[in-house]
């Protein structure tokens, strides 16, 4: 058998060369696009996600005890002048102790107001409404009072019924009564409580961006996987199919925690236009303040944060990581190994 010519062999060994040198460019360009598109995805993943959970958190601690505060304010308002107007009515004015009901209704009230000055969501406008609202709250107290029990029996009739126009005056009239500026407080709340609870644009982009990304590098690594079977007769990688399970892993888990996140901030949200609207009917005000407690416990009870959901951003932190490391692992140790089996 002839023995191959001197140049035969050196344009063998110069092809051998040059296919392992194409592979390696090929396997170097893998992990490029790997290592790029998963930094790229997971920030957009990561970005996108904490946004809906801190969503949820001002929700949680600002948006729902903020309207819940308005509505159960307003209520309370109209419910003392309900009651003291009842106490004449009935002739229970003159009675020691009948006061109790709206003077309770003034108390919840006050204590309203309170909170609300650490939850309302309209900043520096709400503050001042507030501010505002508390000077003509203790006027209307005032009147009220007069009304219910300082001016009672036949002799002092027209001073009470003067007081309680006061009263009804400052609590109801247009633009500068107490219920119409907690009004124009709630529906600058509801505005943000919309903005807040709803995925805008931009989320949905981040979104969008973050899934096409992880779906890259999913085909990206079969694709390497399929190089290092056909080019370096490897059946499969180890670490390359490890980082492909945490890919998929990464583009259901988040984005599942984020469907059942929204969810309940949509469900909030029109719990929170119900309660908004049951304020405004004041045919029953005894009826409209049990729909608001019983509403506000049970929207408590829906926002509370789930673990698995507050746990999953760690979860995908740690995962990003892998993606990055994995890959680079995998595809390095064929890179230093197998490349010069090409052929």
């Amino acid at each position: 058998m002839p023995m191959p010519s001197p140049v035969r062999r050196v344009r063998a060994f110069r092809t051998r060369r040059s296919r392992r040198s194409r592979t390696r460019r090929l396997l170097e360009r893998h992990l490029v696009v790997m290592v790029v598109t998963a930094l790229v995805s997971m920030t957009a993943l990561l970005v996108s996600y904490r946004e809906v959970q801190n969503a949820a958190g001002e929700m949680r601690t600002h948006g729902a005890p903020a309207v819940q505060g308005v509505a159960a304010t307003q209520l309370a308002l109209l419910r003392a002048h309900e009651e003291a107007q009842k106490s004449v009515t009935q002739r229970t004015d003159t009675v020691v102790g009948a006061g109790a009901r709206y003077e309770t209704q003034l108390s919840a009230a006050g204590q309203g107001l309170s909170r609300l000055s650490d939850v309302q969501l309209d900043g520096e406008r709400g503050r001042g409404v507030l501010e505002t609202v508390n000077g003509v709250m203790t006027s209307y107290s005032s009147s009220l009072t007069l009304g219910a029990v300082k001016y009672v029996g036949d002799t002092d009739d027209l001073m009470q019924q003067e007081k309680f126009q006061e009263a009804q005056t400052l609590l109801r009239r247009p633009g500068t009564g107490v219920v119409p500026r907690l009004d124009v407080l709630q529906e600058h709340q509801m505005r943000r409580v919309d903005r807040v609870s709803s995925l805008g644009t931009l989320q949905q982009t981040g979104w969008a961006a973050a899934e096409l990304g992880l779906l890259v590098l999913a085909l990206t690594a079969i694709s390497a996987l399929w190089v290092l079977r056909g080019r370096c007769g490897r059946s499969g990688d180890p670490w390359l199919l490890a980082a492909l399970l945490v890919i998929v892993a990464l583009a259901v888990v988040p984005l599942r925690a984020t469907v059942s996140t929204q969810r309940q901030l949509d469900s909030a949200r029109l719990q929170l236009v119900g309660i908004e609207q049951q304020a405004n009917n004041h045919e029953s005000l005894a009826k409209s303040q049990r729909f608001v407690t019983d509403k506000s416990t049970d929207l408590r009870g829906r926002l509370a944060a789930q673990n698995w959901q507050s746990w999953t951003y760690y979860g995908a932190l740690g995962g990003g990581a892998l993606i990055v490391l994995l890959p680079a692992v995998g595809i390095v140790r064929r890179l230093n190994a197998d490349y010069w089996r090409a052929g």
